[in-house]
């Protein structure tokens, strides 16, 4: 019976030894706990007061979000802009109705299904649309320009104009844009017939599908300059779209179509691919004139083809 008893207070000493022992282990863990909430994940992120920190992915994504505006930031002044360029919104959902411009229909133009010419996309958001014909001027630095400025632009070809250098807008069509339909030799159209013209854009059509892979939908007529011949034909090539433009930048000025001599949102906005043989100044040169002028006026670059 004394052993017993002397077993019982045994087990009673040992609970009243261990008891300190496991409140200092809950202590350690309590404040190892508290710890950890207060610091948050390792790049010493915090939540305010009563909030969660935010998930990792947020902080990844604002952290990138910064990133990509320093480098726009950099980008703008190394290319000697007065503004950083305004970004354009997401595209629309349900994309706008695209007609002829009224007075630039030809006869059977909806019956017959022709593609619309036209020289605004219809929109209420403060956009243009840059667009730069023939190819004749292969400016690496403009490449460069405007990958690092992230402007979308859209080009049409003339086969007689890059036949010298298919490799040049290879590189371009690798930066995501999109290589349309200028003709093979950038005729004046309703002066031929229609063979003529069909051969003509056809053929050009078959050159985009031999050096890039893909038959354009959207197509140019040189100088701006059609009749039903040539929506005829293009139809029959795969065309859907003819745009033309509104407004027309060099390098040292601009041209409009309007009476109001301004930009409007939707404009469709031309120029050339040309350097200092013809214009005084350089492809950049252009884009610096035309990106000061359109974000000056709170205006952002779209990209042509997220609106057909």
């Amino acid at each position: 019976m004394r052993a017993v008893v002397q077993n019982d207070k045994s087990r009673a000493l040992r609970r009243v030894s261990r008891a300190p022992r496991a409140t200092a282990v809950l202590a350690v863990a309590v404040a190892a706990l508290a710890a950890g909430c207060a610091q948050g994940d390792d790049q010493g992120v915090r939540g305010a007061a009563g909030q969660q920190a935010p998930p990792a992915r947020a902080v990844d994504g604002a952290a990138k979000a910064r990133e990509a505006r320093a480098a726009l930031v950099a980008a703008a002044q190394r290319w000697d802009l007065k503004r950083v360029p305004l970004a354009a919104p997401a595209p629309p959902a349900k994309k706008p109705e695209i007609k002829a411009r009224e007075g630039f229909e030809v006869d059977g133009q909806e019956s017959d299904g022709l593609p619309p010419v036209f020289t605004t996309v219809p929109t209420k958001e403060k956009i243009v649309f840059l667009t730069i014909d023939d190819g004749a001027e292969k400016d690496p630095a403009f490449l460069r320009m405007m990958s690092e400025l992230k402007i979308p632009y859209t080009v049409f070809l003339t086969d007689e104009e890059i036949k010298d250098d298919y490799g040049y807008f290879k590189k371009m069509q690798a930066r995501g844009v999109t290589l349309n339909n200028h003709t093979l030799s950038h005729p004046y159209l309703p002066a031929l017939s229609y063979a003529e013209q069909k051969r003509e854009i056809c053929g050009m059509q078959d050159v985009m599908e031999k050096r890039y892979g893909k038959r354009p939908v959207l197509f140019r007529p040189p100088y701006g300059n059609y009749d039903g011949d040539t929506l005829r034909a293009a139809k029959s090539c795969g065309i859907k779209y003819a745009p033309i433009w509104s407004e027309e930048v060099y390098v040292d000025h601009w041209e409009y179509r309007e009476w109001d001599q301004d930009l409007h949102p939707g404009d469709i906005v031309l120029t050339h691919f040309r350097g200092t043989d013809d214009w005084d100044g350089t492809m950049t040169d252009m884009v610096r004139r035309f990106l000061d002028r359109i974000t000056a006026d709170g205006y952002a670059v779209a990209r042509l083809e997220d609106y057909l």
